[in-house]
């Protein structure tokens, strides 16, 4: 274990949402429902679905390993050049893309506190030093990630909204922030949650404003509102020349030709994701009433997830709703041991998790 990159030793592997598959293994519930991951609770539209079928007839082949069609339909619908963007197996993918292209050992990265566990996985392997700053009220200290910069600081990683606290900042808090980070330090903003965000108040824009800001790179994904988590796609835009960049190291092929034709098409689905954001408005209206009939505490949510206050018992509270077949997520390795989180279901799944959380509560 001496002859391998040192870094790896110290990080511990993300935990994934369990699955209702490995719960009706180990503990025989076979009507589990699984509110731990924040997909898209619809499941993907009808034209998804028949792209799915007609792009299974190429599965003999590779996929186009330059993802032309996506970058084209991406390039037309957000006004940016195809050079510009970036496909990843999922957006994690292109997050840590832009760690190896950033930071070099030794170099700094800086997150947020309650960060997505990817951007600390991501610098840490880099055998970067990771920079942790504390959140202010559940959410984002740009001042006082803004004030940790120094000379060897290479890339903050900021979320927005925000997993697992579901904050968000506004586009004067960025601005302010990115006029005072040097331009030698990559900015990478992670919107995977943005369309159930891009209606509050003030909320930015990231795409718009890479043109303002070389040293911006924006990352975003069709897990969420576009209901594809199971296929693994999503992209990143930035300058071209860091996009050039992340294109030297990223694998062949990384994503494959159903996710690719199902992007397409769901960008094309514009009826589909706003039905998703208004469902999911209404059921973050429901939950939150009803953890507040019951006394907890929760972090106002601009995602499609809600982050409660249990205290010290979350993980019996969590075991619990397990052995109910109520699957939500603990998210101690997030610095948050008191809590847990529930994603915004459908209406019956909602009612049942706030049932099944009064009876074990």
């Amino acid at each position: 274990m001496k002859n391998v990159n040192q870094a790896t030793l110290g990080i511990q592997p993300y935990q994934p949402g369990k699955p209702i598959e490995e719960l009706a293994r180990e503990r025989g519930i076979t009507n589990a429902i699984k509110l731990a991951s924040n997909e898209n609770p619809r499941g993907p539209s009808k034209r998804v679905l028949h792209a799915i079928s007609h792009a299974g007839r190429e599965l003999p082949r590779y996929p186009d390993g330059t993802a032309y069609r996506l970058k084209a339909v991406l390039s037309k619908r957000l006004g940016i050049e195809p050079g510009q963007i970036t496909v990843g197996n999922g957006s994690n993918d292109v997050l840590e893309l832009a760690g190896r292209v950033a930071l070099s050992p030794n170099d700094k990265g800086i997150v947020d506190e309650h960060c997505f566990v990817v951007y600390p996985l991501t610098i840490q392997s880099s055998n970067a030093v990771l920079v942790s700053v504390p959140s202010i009220d559940w959410g984002h200290d740009l001042d006082g990630m803004a004030a940790a910069v120094d000379e060897h600081t290479r890339i903050v990683y900021l979320a927005n909204p925000n997993n697992p606290t579901g904050t968000l900042f506004r586009e004067t808090a960025f601005r302010r922030f990115m006029a005072t980070v040097p331009k030698s330090v990559w900015v990478v903003l992670d919107e995977a949650y943005f369309e159930y965000a891009v209606d509050q108040d003030g909320y930015p824009d990231g795409v718009s404003l890479v043109r303002e800001y070389e040293n911006l790179i924006v990352t975003r994904t069709f897990s969420k509102a576009h209901g594809l988590a199971a296929l693994r796609v999503g992209y990143s835009v930035s300058s071209v020349e860091f996009a050039e960049l992340m294109n030297r190291i990223r694998q062949p092929f990384n994503a494959n030709s159903v996710a690719l034709a199902a992007a397409e098409t769901s960008l094309e689905s514009d009826d589909y994701v706003r039905e998703s954001v208004r469902m999911n408005s209404e059921g973050m209206e429901f939950i939150q009433s009803g953890l507040t009939r019951l006394g907890l505490e929760y972090i106002p949510s601009a995602g499609n997830f809600l982050s409660f206050k249990v205290g010290k018992a979350s993980g019996q509270v969590y075991e619990a709703m397990l052995n109910r077949g109520v699957v939500v997520r603990p998210i101690a390795n997030y610095g948050m041991p008191e809590h847990l989180r529930v994603t915004i279901g459908t209406p019956s799944e909602n009612d049942r998790f706030l049932t099944t959380l009064e009876a074990v509560l």
